[in-house]
């Protein structure tokens, strides 16, 4: 029986932390499915690129690179030393998403790339209602289908995203990580 106040990481547990790369559509809840993780696993790291790349100052497209880098670096860092890393990130093209999974192997951490789906309707209306970035419709949409051609060639494990209800696309996420692992599940956190 564990206590809370011993959370289960990975080095307590002699196995291997997480590397979670958690893509989707902007609005899906990203952020906040990881953030939840991160708080239920002490001392997972939610590494959000966009807030990295937001204390950066000059040209976005270098912001953009170098956060990138920066994101791997510390992912590394974290990883090494034995606790789990999620990074919530939309990511239509698959460059980052092989440098984290070459990092994953790298480092021996366990890999998962995930993606909270939601319809493309409905990605684009929740998106434009969070109101926090300009986009048009026509952006959004090809965003949306650049993701389903990383679906199709890379095949992540798909979860849906439920609108209103970020408990249940947490429990989703955790029964698949548990799963493909073949472990109980470690949070430190009641439901």
């Amino acid at each position: 029986m564990r206590c809370a106040e011993a959370p289960f990481t990975a080095a307590k547990l002699g196995g291997v932390p997480r590397l979670i790369a958690l893509n989707g559509p902007p609005g899906c809840g990203k952020s906040t499915i990881a953030r939840r993780y991160a708080d239920d696993h002490p001392p997972a790291l939610a590494l959000d690129v966009d807030r990295v790349r937001d204390l950066i100052a000059g040209d976005l497209g270098e912001a953009g690179r170098l956060a990138r880098d920066i994101a791997v670096a510390a992912a590394r860092v974290h990883l090494t030393s034995g606790h789990d890393v999620v990074v919530p990130q939309f990511l239509g093209r698959p460059e980052f998403l092989d440098r984290l999974s070459a990092l994953a192997v790298d480092v021996g951490a366990a890999y998962h790339e995930v993606v909270l789906i939601d319809t493309k309707d409905n990605a684009i209306r929740r998106f434009t209602e969070r109101g926090t970035i300009q986009a048009t419709p026509a952006e959004l949409s090809a965003m949306y289908d650049n993701l389903q051609t990383i679906i199709a060639t890379r095949h992540p494990t798909l979860i849906r995203s439920v609108e209103g209800d970020p408990a249940h696309t947490y429990q989703a996420l955790l029964a698949v990580l548990n799963v493909e692992l073949g472990v109980p599940e470690r949070s430190t956190r009641g439901t």
